[in-house]
């Protein structure tokens, strides 16, 4: 156990390039994805982007003759999981109709938030008066990033508040399937979910009979699929190839280094997507957004240190992407 602990340690330089490297390739993604919304529909890329990443990680899994399973043993939580997991990134997804890209990440990193207080309430875990604190401080960094205006405010915005309530509970049940499921197990059942859901989409609203707003999140979400393939099928397959090197840069960075000192440098993803939201995009974020970032980081940052100061890991155990 020492010894397992001390290489992990000296891992760790490796293990932050490994999740610095995950964040970059996430945000260049999610820039993918923002820019295809305006001819594909969602729950096509979606199937694509999961097709070609179940193939990677079978390749992968091959290649390096790690075992392929596919049973869960734990069936039931692994439904809610992939269900969670689903409807989470699509929410995700949707907000970058309506959102920039450095917003809408900023915002699902209110997940170290909600995972704290999910653990508390479900897993019975103690979280003392500093940790609450910190979450407080963190709602007041989304209030000021979203600088609502009531009288006109367009509730899309907190589409990714809700896919990082529904990857918190994903994640407080991953905590719980992990004892029997390993990681490719877990990932080969939201895989398997995923394609299928999508496919379901398809009979239901592929045709786009459905597609009756020229809103740009109802056109993503209903517009006819396989419209124009030939131009669109290479940027849908890159999802997945980014979404799958990605994962395994991020899987990497847990095995080798300890993930109370990799977790906090997944928030260099607020660095990479305004980045490209502004370069691709022109999304030039304003003082209040800049603000409402700075104390949704500090505050988890803080919780990470915390964590580590109490030897307690609960929003540090797994990546927040």
């Amino acid at each position: 156990m020492l010894y397992g602990r001390m290489s992990r340690q000296n891992n760790n330089p490796k293990g932050i390039i490994y999740i610095l490297l995950a964040m970059m390739v996430f945000s260049v993604q999610d820039g993918i994805m923002k820019h295809v919304y305006n001819f594909v529909a969602l729950y096509e890329i979606y199937l694509i982007r999961t097709v070609v990443s179940f193939v990677l990680i079978l390749i992968f899994l091959k290649l390096t003759k790690k075992p392929i399973i596919f049973k869960s043993q734990y069936p039931i939580l692994t439904l809610c999981r992939v269900i969670l997991f689903f409807f989470g990134f699509s929410s995700f997804y949707v907000s970058l109709t309506v959102l920039p890209l450095g917003t809408a990440t900023a915002l699902f990193f209110v997940t170290p938030f909600l995972i704290t207080i999910f653990a508390n309430f479900f897993l019975k875990e103690e979280i003392g008066i500093r940790r609450w604190s910190a979450v407080a401080v963190g709602f007041v960094g989304v209030y000021i990033t979203l600088n609502p205006d009531f009288s006109n405010f367009n509730y899309l915005s907190l589409l990714p508040i809700l896919c990082a309530f529904c990857y918190s509970l994903s994640m407080i049940i991953i905590k719980i399937t992990s004892k029997k499921d390993n990681v490719y197990t877990q990932t080969f059942a939201f895989y398997i979910g995923a394609i299928i859901l999508s496919i379901i989409f398809y009979f239901i609203i592929g045709d786009g009979q459905y597609n009756t707003s020229d809103h740009p999140a109802s056109q993503f979400i209903f517009r006819k699929w396989f419209v124009d393939l030939e131009s669109s099928i290479l940027l849908m397959a890159a999802t997945g190839v980014t979404a799958t090197v990605a994962f395994l840069f991020l899987f990497t960075a847990y095995s080798i280094a300890s993930p109370s000192v990799v977790s906090p440098f997944e928030y260099s993803i607020l660095l990479w997507s305004p980045l490209i939201g502004w370069i691709y995009f022109d999304e030039i974020p304003t003082l209040s957004t800049v603000i409402g970032i700075f104390i949704i980081v500090s505050s988890g940052i803080y919780i990470f240190m915390r964590e580590k100061a109490q030897d307690q890991s609960i929003a540090t155990e797994k990546p927040l992407r």
